[in-house]
Order: structure tokens, then sequence, then C-alpha cells
């Protein structure tokens, strides 16, 4: 699994002129699922995620988690994570899970971040989305489970 995490004062994630999702302070998390990908994967990230400290403390270090801030997270899986362009200039996206098991491991990851204690609002799968935020500082970290053992 592949996430993409956005330090963000807000998010949110429309759908058809519809806003299915918005959070404030927090996260926004695009993630991407491979075949290779498991339920470990997906929960070994959301703790990570969960976990991350990326917020300042009183004396302005980044040392607090999202679950110290008591923040919120927008997650909205991305596809295109897993993008191959060494070929060419069209990606291919051979790499990522087929929509089936890509879908069940998205909607398996928001819950277990939700174990972590993180309300979760979430994009629609499958659709066409347009997402706004507000990136804080910005702060991007990108996640890989692949560099990790799971």
């Amino acid at each position: 699994m592949r996430a993409v995490v956005q330090r963000v004062n807000e998010a949110s994630v429309t759908v058809g002129g519809e806003v299915v999702g918005r959070v404030g302070a927090g996260y926004l998390v695009l993630l991407g699922v491979t075949g290779g990908d498991t339920g470990a994967h997906a929960r070994l990230l959301a703790a990570k995620v969960a976990k991350l400290r990326v917020f300042k403390d009183d004396a302005g270090k980044m040392n607090l988690s999202l679950q110290d801030i008591g923040g919120s997270a927008l997650v909205v899986s991305q596809f295109t994570l897993y993008a191959d362009t060494a070929k060419g200039n069209r990606p291919s996206f051979i790499s990522a899970a087929p929509p089936e098991q890509a879908d069940e491991l998205y909607q398996f990851f928001c819950r277990e971040l939700e174990g972590q204690g993180i309300p979760v609002e979430r994009g629609v799968f499958g659709a066409d989305m347009n997402v706004a935020l507000v990136n804080d500082g910005p702060v991007t970290i990108c996640l890989d489970t692949d560099a990790w053992k799971v």
C-alpha cells in the first residue's frame, strides 16, 4: 500500500457537485493499493498514519500525532499512485490492485484508522472526484508498505 499524507487545515472531496467528505485540521490521505496488499498492510499503515508525528507542539517542533491533536482524516482512494512511467509517456497502472480488492482494502484501511480513534471521512471509490485542500506547512509525507516488513 502507498499513502500520500498531507497535513491540512481543511480538505474536502466533491462528487457530481456534492461534497461527500470534509475535514478540518488533520490529514488528506491519498491511498493506493497494489495486488500483493493484504489486511496486514492496511492495519500497519493505518497505525502509522494515526501515530505519525508531524503536528507542532508548544515549542513549534513537529512532535504531535493526529491522535494527539484530535484531528480527522479525509481518505481518498487513488490507484494512480501505482502509475508506472518507465516506458513511454502514457502511464501503466498494471501494478494497481483490481477494483474489488482495492475497494475492500481501502474500506478496511478506513475502519482500521477509525479503530485508532481517528474520525474518518471518505471519498467515493471509483468515482471522478474533485479534491480541495489547504495544505498546512506544506507538509506532505509518502508512506509505502513495500519498504516495511509486514
